[in-house]
């Protein structure tokens, strides 16, 4: 599908528009052209707002006087249109943005809920069902934003590595069989950093609301790797408000009861264990190199040694996965009874192994997978408390975290209300720096790869005073 862009600057909103319905073709974006070329689309902006489709079997063109949101009104026209040509609605409408929670609570403050709901359902064209999951999502959250002021931030740390690569995976991370003699260069540097950071924020007066250390996997260090990453936060930081210290254990082919025992000896209040799937084919053609047994061995085991906060992470949409086989990992989690539980869709490149029927299918079937996890986790206790979207999700659907009352993470929630900074350390970090007053964010990016990380590591330390220089700047009273 060819996209022409004339006379306004929307292209990129719909472009994602455009991918959400055309989720098998390639949408090429022109901003010059002689000829029109279908299939097309032809966005402008003139006397009006005009958006045309032209395709084999669909010819229309709409139009909208101009008006003081251009692109709003833009973004109707075109999802009416594709709606009309390819018979379907998008549960989140024409919004593609990752953070749906974000805008409705702005929408709830400003305005009530009611009309929140209003422009939901009747502005952006949302779904009834999303409209009341987002209600939901919200009002959960509302008690976590409570805690946070101006000098609240929160602590990640990075561990880029993992012991192979899945084959869905989109995060910066390196394969230990590859990697592994990076591991000795790198833990050094990074709590270099992490002293660094609290360096930054006792200086600044800064008081720590969560701490979480993601990856890659961050068991696949060692146990006495872990146990000096633990050491030196618990050192350099004050966790005196912390209100969660995650340690995402991830795969469960990386847990042993050394390292669970490790991260016992320190204030670590929460895990995750992620199976992804309970359904050992299904594991087999993601590239994970462990069974569904393991990672419910790897569960007990936490259980036995006290570990009482467990988040498990299932994928919705993985390769030969059916409704049906992702009822059966439903079955499981429900027994195991996890505190919390995060349901992904997943989100793939667009791939030559997949023609519209397939497409078509495997979308169906993620929304019924997303469906019945809703209801059955609803069912079983667990209600839903962050929520947000990635571009090229099958369905146009979205991640959700369920958790029983009371074992809600502060961290997701302040990552993805973006509430207040969050101080990020290691390879492919990024440091996210709130002014409260205004929500101006602005970012500090870490190098991406390990290497990178070693080799640059003054130059990168540099950039991170500017933590210092934007609290000088904002957040003051």
């Amino acid at each position: 599908m060819n996209l022409y862009i004339d006379n306004h600057k929307f292209h990129y909103e719909m472009e994602n528009l455009c991918r959400a319905f055309l989720f098998t073709e390639e949408v090429a974006v022109l901003h010059e052209y002689t000829a029109l070329s279908a299939p097309y689309v032809l966005t402008s902006v003139h006397d009006e707002v005009r958006v045309e489709l032209y395709t084999d079997t669909f010819r229309k063109a709409l139009s909208a006087p101009l008006s003081d949101d251009d692109e709003l009104t833009m973004g109707q026209l075109l999802y009416r249109l594709l709606s009309q040509a390819y018979d379907r609605e998008l549960p989140w409408g024409i919004l593609t943005g990752v953070r749906p929670i974000k805008l409705f609570s702005r929408l709830c403050d400003r305005n009530g809920e009611e009309q929140a709901r209003r422009y939901f359902r009747d502005t952006l064209y949302v779904s009834g069902e999303k409209i009341a999951l987002a209600q939901q999502v919200r009002k959960n959250q509302q008690v976590i934003l409570s805690r946070s002021d101006r000098r609240s931030f929160s602590l990640y740390v990075s561990i880029p590595f993992c012991p192979t690569r899945c084959n869905y995976c989109s995060f910066v991370s390196q394969t230990v069989e590859k990697a592994k003699k990076l591991i000795g260069k790198y833990l050094p540097l990074l709590l270099s950093e992490i002293r660094y950071t609290a360096e930054l924020v006792r200086e600044l007066g800064l008081r720590c609301e969560s701490v979480y250390i993601g990856g890659g996997t961050p068991t696949t260090l060692s146990a006495e790797e872990l146990d000096l990453l633990l050491n030196e936060i618990e050192t350099d930081f004050d966790l005196s408000d912390c209100a969660e210290f995650t340690v995402e254990a991830g795969r469960p082919d990386t847990v042993t009861r050394e390292k669970l025992l490790t991260l016992k000896k320190h204030p670590v209040t929460r895990i995750s264990i992620n199976p992804q799937t309970f359904n050992d084919s299904v594991l087999e053609r993601i590239g994970r190199r462990h069974t569904a047994q393991q990672t419910i061995d790897a569960f007990r085991l936490a259980r036995e040694l006290g570990f009482d906060n467990i988040n498990m992470d299932l994928i919705a949409g993985l390769t030969s996965d059916t409704p049906e086989s992702f009822a059966h990992t439903l079955d499981i989690v429900q027994n195991l009874d996890p505190e919390s539980v995060t349901v992904h869709t997943l989100a793939v490149k667009r791939s030559a192994r997949l023609n519209s029927s397939d497409a078509v299918k495997e979308q169906e079937y993620t929304a019924r997978m997303l469906a019945d996890a809703a209801k059955r986790l609803t069912e079983g206790g667990w209600e839903p408390y962050y929520l947000y979207r990635q571009s090229k999700m099958l369905s146009n659907l979205e991640n959700t975290g369920w958790a029983k009352p009371g074992c809600f993470s502060p961290y997701n929630v302040y990552i993805m209300e973006e509430t207040h900074s969050i101080l990020a350390c290691g390879a492919g970090a990024v440091s996210k720096l709130r002014d409260v007053d205004s929500d101006y964010i602005e970012r500090i990016f870490n190098f991406k790869y390990p290497y990178e990380y070693i080799s640059r590591f003054d130059e990168m330390i540099q950039r991170k005073a500017r933590v210092r220089s934007f609290y000088g700047e904002y957040n003051k009273s």
